[in-house]
């Protein structure tokens, strides 16, 4: 067999690097929060994949975007279909940042078209736009159903006027766009009830593109949080040279996707002084849960492991659910300990409407061992103040330690901040519960499941243990 020559070599690498790089719709396989943003699509109007840096944002949108222009849906898609052509836009913040990312994303690089993830074959005619060298203002899309597909490339510093008129299937903002330009997005899918998908960094901290997806809930919208943990790409032992290569004061977000909170954070702790991986509770060590009320706003549980020899409390359980009654929230959180004890808050007293029982007791009667009365210090008192600092000492101490896969629980601690000095009470459920927790520690006790059995008796038989 010949021995090909260094040149030979270097035109087949080169011929095999064109056929992967028109190959990446095939290619793309998202990872869990990917997934994850793709499937809300089925169920939600308005999405936001709020990212940090150089994790896979941009590709993530741009990949539902290919599927959708083209139907060449994969085996593995759970999210949105259209069974016919599409009318799309997609943005981001001027002529030249929507060239570099979202045309580059889907189309290639300018003079390689068809090096993106919409496939060479299915492109069609397209429009230079005016103005910007290598911008394309639209193109034409070859769609599995028949058909072309029509995609524009629009920016947002031409104002929210440009914005309005046409009629559209779904539109993606990369990068997060004026308030107002979004607003203008969004109705224009207002006809065709489409879709409209975000995909950024929170540089520009709690806007009010961000307060809606955080703070507004609604079941039109969703918000998927991908951070530096959840990018397979980057190896564990790169992430911390990245996190400290960021300024401090960008470091969450650029790594997190944490919208920057500035002073304004109630607890300014690094997640890695609380995060712990999850391991089997010693049986001497007591237990507590604690729970905070809701119904159009999550009622969320934690469940807490006290080492009283260390003084060092351990979260190891969280859940929050929105629109469920008593009876269903009891028979999920029962499992955490049978006896275990519940601490609840002062809305605990307060009647169901039309007269029925309070809620406290109707969590009783479901079969949670609730305390006899709310959550209290051991003098009485229920400041609020008092609870969010010993919770911020324990976490600068060390003493209170959070299993690192309750994931829920660390997006509110993300996000738990002050406004005006005033604690903003939305996306702060579990945070409640906790607060509430800490407040009744004396009342946590052992689970009687766990500890061993007592000596036998003089006849040989085996009392059971009551505690």
């Amino acid at each position: 067999m010949r021995r090909l020559r260094p040149r030979e070599v270097e035109a087949l690498l080169a011929d095999l690097a064109a056929v992967e790089s028109r190959r990446r719709l095939e290619d793309y396989r998202p990872y869990p929060k990917q997934a994850a943003f793709h499937r809300a699509g089925a169920s939600h109007r308005e999405r936001l994949l709020r990212a940090g840096n150089q994790l896979g944002k941009t590709w993530c949108g741009g990949a539902e975007a290919a599927y959708h222009l083209t139907g060449l849906y994969p085996d593995w898609w759970r999210g949105r279909r259209w069974a016919r052509p599409v009318m799309a836009w997609a943005a981001g913040h001027t002529g030249e940042a929507t060239r570099d990312t979202v045309q580059r994303v889907l189309l290639g690089r300018p003079g390689s078209p068809g090096t993106g993830l919409i496939p060479a074959a299915a492109l069609g005619s397209a429009m230079a736009a005016r103005g910007q060298g290598g911008l394309v203002d639209r193109v034409t899309v070859a769609h599995a159903a028949g058909g072309q597909s029509v995609l524009k490339f629009k920016t947002y510093d031409q104002g929210r006027e440009r914005w309005q008129g046409e009629t559209l299937d779904f539109v993606w903002f990369d990068e997060e766009p004026p308030a107002d330009v979004y607003s203008e997005g969004l109705t224009r899918t207002n006809a065709t009830g489409g879709l409209v998908w975000l995909t950024f960094t929170p540089l520009l901290g709690m806007s009010e593109v961000v307060r809606r997806f955080l703070m507004e809930h609604s079941p039109d919208r969703a918000d998927i949080c991908m951070t530096i943990e959840d990018a397979a790409h980057i190896p564990p032992d790169a992430r911390a040279r990245i996190l400290a290569a960021y300024p401090p004061h960008e470091r969450e977000a650029r790594a997190r996707g944490v919208p920057a909170l500035g002073s304004g954070r109630i607890f300014p702790v690094a997640e890695s002084l609380l995060a712990v991986a999850a391991f089997p509770l010693p049986p001497h060590w007591v237990l507590l849960g604690a729970i905070d009320f809701g119904w159009d706003h999550p009622t969320a549980a934690v469940r807490l492991a006290w080492d009283r020899d260390a003084d060092i409390v351990y979260l190891t359980a969280c859940y929050r659910v929105v629109e469920a009654v008593p009876a269903i929230h009891a028979a999920a959180l029962k499992p955490w300990g049978p006896a275990m004890p519940w601490a609840w808050p002062h809305d605990g007293v307060n009647r169901s409407p039309g007269g029925g029982k309070p809620l406290a007791q109707q969590y009783r009667e479901a079969g949670l061992n609730m305390l006899a009365d709310r959550a209290a210090f051991a003098d009485g008192s229920t400041s609020v103040e008092a609870g969010l600092m010993e919770l911020l000492q324990r976490m600068q101490t060390g003493r209170l330690k959070v299993f690192a896969h309750l994931a829920d629980w660390f997006e509110e601690f993300r996000l738990y901040h002050r406004k005006d000095g005033r604690v903003v009470k939305q996306a702060d459920d579990l945070m409640d519960a906790t607060r509430y927790g800490i407040m009744c520690l004396r009342h946590a006790r052992a689970d009687e499941r766990l500890l061993p059995p007592p000596p036998a008796s003089e006849g040989g038989a085996s009392d059971s243990w009551m505690g």
